[in-house]
């Protein structure tokens, strides 16, 4: 049987109303505003994870457009998800470069290059999925691992806004002001507001942050003339990868946090609709696998399905895949817009500094819920001593150095829970 089945792809159904599933579609105009409202709903994280790692935002958005376009046609039509910046990377990434937190990264293309070597690695467990099934990944990675090293990305990049993004005592209550904007938009709104909520967050702070230094005189003002000066059209800043072994060797394992997101995100889309989308896992893999290496080829980050876009489809009951070919077209749009991408750049460092906060304090939090929501039993030794030692050593940057390499905090957890727990599953019952 070959490897890919692709008389399985088929035009959508055209449908009017209801439950949409992933081979339907709604009439075209319908679509396309279901499109913008997926765009919407993955911008704030898709921008969010580029500027954080000091790449191109513009770009990111052009990519992540090119990415789900890719996962579209390698599932054959069959998966609705949409690809945008991954989290995952942050932490590896500064690692990697040393990068600062302001501006772009000096050392891009070093990151470039293990970012590459990760989605050639993500491509490869794709097609032994496909081949073999994925019982061997669960066994690998259960719950309790996944959970531990989710969280352990959020807590270990805990300490970049906090001790990086606040140059003065006025720049760290800014944060503050930053981080309670969001969480009041979280609390007091509902709807497409809410799943808007670091976006909307931003906004407000950032309004906050300008009435108080450029209108009073109480911080660094925002400067406005990068974005006065931009064009509106013109090509986003592409980079070439350069493939540095101590790098790879740092961000390559981040592939084992994509392929528990892929997985648990094609599960939930699977319960949500009803249809069997596990037989599409290799393919989906690949897919992602294949949409990091091109968006690193061209300066872009690596990408991951969006849980954010998981949750859009929960709330409309539209599955449709034909809704993410329109999203991905929409961004393609936008990447093309340095004007977009100079307003993305011009916003204060300690506004994105708080937003940072929240951003990691989920992650960190969505990786108890796993443990929440699969039941993991905390009563069992192993499972305590797993999760508690992973914790610390993410958290606390836990280093290991080979000759001149040096493995830190997220890949000692993230190697550290994935071989304390077969370890430990050797005890005698």
């Amino acid at each position: 049987m070959a490897l890919f089945q692709w008389k399985e792809q088929s035009s959508a159904v055209l449908q009017h109303g209801g439950i949409i599933g992933p081979d339907e579609r709604l009439p075209w105009p319908q679509t396309a505003l279901m499109g913008v409202q997926h765009v919407i709903a993955m911008f704030g994280a898709t921008v969010l994870a580029p500027i954080l790692m000091g790449f191109d935002p513009n770009l990111a958005i052009f990519m992540s457009g090119i990415g789900t376009l890719i996962f579209f046609v390698l599932t054959g039509g069959k998966v609705p998800s949409y690809l945008g910046s991954s989290f995952a990377f942050i932490g590896v990434v500064i690692a990697a470069t040393g990068y600062g937190g302001s501006g772009p990264n000096g050392n891009i293309a070093v990151a470039l290059g293990g970012i590459v070597a990760c989605g050639l690695a993500y491509t490869l467990i794709g097609a032994l999925v496909q081949l073999v099934g994925t019982r061997w990944i669960e066994a690998l990675m259960p719950p309790v691992v996944t959970g531990a090293v989710v969280a352990v990305i959020g807590l270990n990049l805990a300490g970049i806004p906090i001790k990086n993004m606040a140059a003065s005592n006025f720049d760290s209550w800014m944060q503050g002001v930053t981080f309670v904007s969001v969480a009041l938009v979280a609390v007091m709104t509902r709807g497409m507001l809410q799943r808007l909520l670091i976006l909307l967050g931003l906004l407000v702070a950032t309004v906050i942050y300008v009435l108080l230094t450029n209108g009073l005189g109480m911080g660094k003002p925002m400067d406005f003339a990068g974005i006065l000066a931009a064009p509106w059209f013109g090509l986003p800043q592409f980079h070439a990868p350069v493939f540095q072994s101590s790098a790879m060797l740092l961000i390559v394992p981040v592939v084992f946090i994509l392929v528990a997101e892929n997985l648990g995100h094609i599960k939930a889309v699977t319960a949500m609709t009803g249809r069997d989308l596990d037989r599409y896992m290799g393919r989906a893999f690949i897919g992602d696998g294949i949409a990091t290496m091109v968006s690193a080829s061209a300066g872009g980050t690596g990408v991951t399905t969006y849980a954010e876009n998981i949750g859009v489809m929960a709330a409309t009951r539209i599955y449709s895949t034909a809704v993410f070919v329109a999203a991905a077209l929409i961004a393609l749009l936008l990447g093309f817009s340095p004007k977009f991408g100079a307003v993305i750049q011009a916003i204060p460092l300690p506004v994105m500094g708080g937003v940072s906060i929240v951003v990691f304090g989920l992650i960190a939090v969505s990786g108890a819920n796993i443990w929440v929501r699969n039941k993991v039993d905390f009563s069992d030794t192993g499972n305590l001593m797993v999760a508690a030692i992973t914790l610390v050593l993410g958290t606390g940057d836990f280093t290991l150095a080979f000759g001149d390499f040096k493995l830190g905090g997220i890949g000692t957890a993230t190697f550290g829970a994935i071989l304390l727990h077969q370890l430990l599953r050797l005890r005698p019952r």
